[in-house]
């Protein structure tokens, strides 16, 4: 029987935690608004987002095929498992989009048309490329995976480190993540937050956000603004240490992990991020949406795409860093910038159908 309506697959490990997860349902939402049938796919049942009802969730769980003997041979036996049930169960979908390394090496198996990775990073600096000696085999895994399939990057920068990492592979493109502005100042509206006058930084606790040159450059100003700390993640009991060491206790606020960050952005003075990488930087395209002013260091991708020069910083450098969050608290809205519509969910989805056209025409 003839479906009536195109089909978009969207597939990813799981919907918990982190950006890419949050990106793969607003992109999602982007398509069913295409008029897309819009399936999400997911190899574990764990979910942290509220899943909306436009969209249709299915679970193929990966743990059972965890007792088969060889990594290689695992993703190709549940490759076939996956063409299996996508076939029986959703249908022949016209764009399937693979999210993060799990999807992306079982997908390499998949026989399955129209396969799009989407790069969500920036793969030298998140693998270490230059710094660890079994980089050269790990390259070799990773050509021989997106080699595959064309690849949809999250921002010029990370366009440009995947073909410097691993050459002119494959078709590429720079494609921003999606922003859903509506329903982000809707869930800034959820509550008012207990603290006034202060500045943010959302981001897990981990090696790229760079809580130590944070909490340094912040000991360096007059803390005449507390800063709130939301995340969680392995750096978090070291940063908790380093504040004790600079008698920072009153001032910076350690508030976890929040399901909805929204409404301490939307009333933060300011928005900061110190970051050494970035894929795409979504934290500073949200702040935009909800007219906080953001600064950021110029990390290789992200950043300088949302945001003006004035309101960039050097990586790694406490002394400018202390310097440009100064300006910033005697300031705020000096750093204010626009958010660009074109990020909306919609538009974004329709250059993801206009990038699959362009490759299947060249084919």
């Amino acid at each position: 029987m003839k479906q009536d309506k195109k089909i978009a697959l969207l597939v990813i490990n799981c919907l918990q935690g982190g950006g890419a997860e949050r990106v793969v349902l607003t992109l999602g939402q982007g398509f069913y608004e295409l008029g897309y049938e819009v399936h999400i796919l997911r190899f574990k049942p764990l979910v942290e987002y509220d899943l909306g009802p436009n969209l249709n969730y299915h679970v193929l769980r990966f743990k059972p095929y965890k007792l088969i003997p060889g990594a290689e041979r695992r993703d190709r036996i549940f490759a076939r498992a996956v063409d299996k049930y996508v076939l029986q169960n959703i249908g022949q979908p016209d764009l399937i989009l693979s999210n993060l390394d799990r999807a992306d090496s079982i997908l390499s198996n998949s026989k399955l048309p129209n396969i799009f990775y989407v790069i969500h990073n920036t793969v030298s600096l998140l693998y270490k490329f230059n710094k660890t000696s079994a980089a050269d085999d790990l390259k070799s895994k990773m050509i021989n995976i997106y080699a595959k399939h064309p690849c949809i990057c999250v921002s010029k920068g990370a366009e440009k480190d995947f073909i410097k990492s691993f050459g002119d592979i494959t078709p590429t493109i720079a494609i921003h993540n999606p922003i859903d502005k509506d329903g982000i100042k809707k869930q800034a509206e959820a509550f008012v937050p207990d603290y006034q006058n202060y500045i943010i930084h959302v981001g897990s606790f981990k090696d790229a956000k760079r809580h130590d040159v944070l909490v340094k450059a912040y000991a360096q100003t007059d803390q005449s603004m507390p800063l709130l700390l939301l995340g969680q993640g392995k750096h978090k009991s070291e940063t908790e240490q380093l504040v004790k060491e600079l008698n920072l206790e009153k001032k910076v606020v350690f508030l976890g992990f929040c399901e909805n960050p929204f409404p301490y952005i939307k009333n933060a003075q300011f928005k900061i991020l110190t970051s050494d990488w970035e894929g795409f930087a979504l934290v500073i395209a949200e702040a935009l949406v909800l007219g906080t002013p953001v600064i950021s260091t110029n990390c290789p991708s992200g950043p300088s795409e949302l945001l003006p020069e004035n309101n960039l910083m050097p990586m790694g450098d406490i002394d400018a860093i202390a310097e440009k969050m100064r300006q910033a608290m005697n300031d705020p809205q000096k750093f204010h910038a626009p958010f660009d519509e074109k990020l909306l969910p919609a538009q974004i989805a329709a250059e993801y159908v206009e990038f699959s056209h362009s490759v299947d025409t060249k084919s």
